[in-house]
Formats: C-alpha cells, structure tokens, sequence
C-alpha cells in the first residue's frame, strides 16, 4: 500500500539517468503483440518510446509535464508500464506499479535485491517477482546524453506478469 503521505521523487541529481538504446532492447522481444504501452518515466525522445514505438502503441508521461506517478494514469486504455524510474523511493513507485493489477517490467539496481522491501512489495501483493538479467552494467547516460560512468551497480528489469518465466538472463552489448 502505497504511504497516503504525498511522496516526491528527484526531478534532478542521481536519479536523472537515462536508459541507453542496448538496455531497451532486451525487453522488446516480450511485450505482447497489439500491447498498449505505458512509459511513465519518460519523455517523447526517450529510448524506452522510441523503440517500444516501432512496434507497439506508447503513451508516456513524465513529472516534468506534470504527470506524476503517484497521482496520473493515463485516461487511454493501456496494457502493461515499462520504464526506468527513479532509484530513490523504489519501494513506493513498485508498490504503485503492482496497484494497477497489470504486468509491468521496471528497471532497477540490482542492490535492492539485498534489501527485504523488494521481496517484501511482491509477498504483500501476492505477486510473483520476476528478473530479466544481464552479463554487463547499462551505462545509464546522464542528462546531457553521454555515458555515465560513474554508475558502479548491476540493474535488471525487475517485472511482475511479464516474462515466460521468473528469471531470465541475457547477454547484452554495451555500445
């Protein structure tokens, strides 16, 4: 259940990292065929609606344009969110994300892995967690659209009702 304390989330600082074309990708190959797709993290040039874009319907949405996570759902129908949102108030934003009762596949550092909340999310909504892993780091690009090399951790779609099975690992080229 998400806090009824209004929670925010970083416009800017560490959470403005944005997902590079080659973290896109390995997900394509599993978003259903005729799938409405919502990118509430993101903006009209982001790699996630770019690329989702070519083959599926996108509705996006981002706090700069006054959609908030917490508070906006798109009035359009919309079959399954994928995105990158912020790393700060990861518990909050999947609590939200299994609220709407729909798959989602949300990146994610792999350090929450390590912390009971990300286990606990999915025992309290009686949800199954799956992964989508990889064999390298994204480097997440940062605001100005060069690589952020700074990023020191493993991230992972974290997804609930999306992948054949709950864990999958892929091997990705970093480019």
């Amino acid at each position: 259940m998400i806090d009824s304390q209004k929670v925010l989330y970083n416009k800017t600082g560490n959470d403005e990292a944005y997902t590079p074309d080659y973290g896109v990708e390995p997900i394509l190959k599993f978003i259903p065929k005729n799938a409405v797709v919502w990118c509430p993290f993101d903006k009209e040039n982001s790699a996630f609606v770019r690329l989702i874009s070519k083959t599926n319907k996108v509705l996006f949405s981002h706090i700069e344009s006054g959609q908030d996570f917490f508070e906006y759902e798109p009035k359009e129908k919309w079959d399954c969110i994928i995105s990158n949102p912020p790393f700060k108030k990861k518990r909050q934003f999947f609590e939200r994300a299994l609220s709407f009762k729909k798959p989602f596949a949300l990146i994610m550092t792999n350090a929450w892995l390590n912390d009971a909340s990300s286990k606990r999310v999915f025992m309290n909504a009686n949800k199954q967690m799956q992964l989508l892993m990889f064999d390298k780091r994204i480097k997440f690009n940062n605001p100005y659209g060069n690589p952020n090399n700074k990023i020191t951790f493993s991230s992972s779609y974290y997804c609930c009702d999306f992948l054949p099975n709950d864990l999958i690992t892929e091997e990705i080229t970093v480019y």
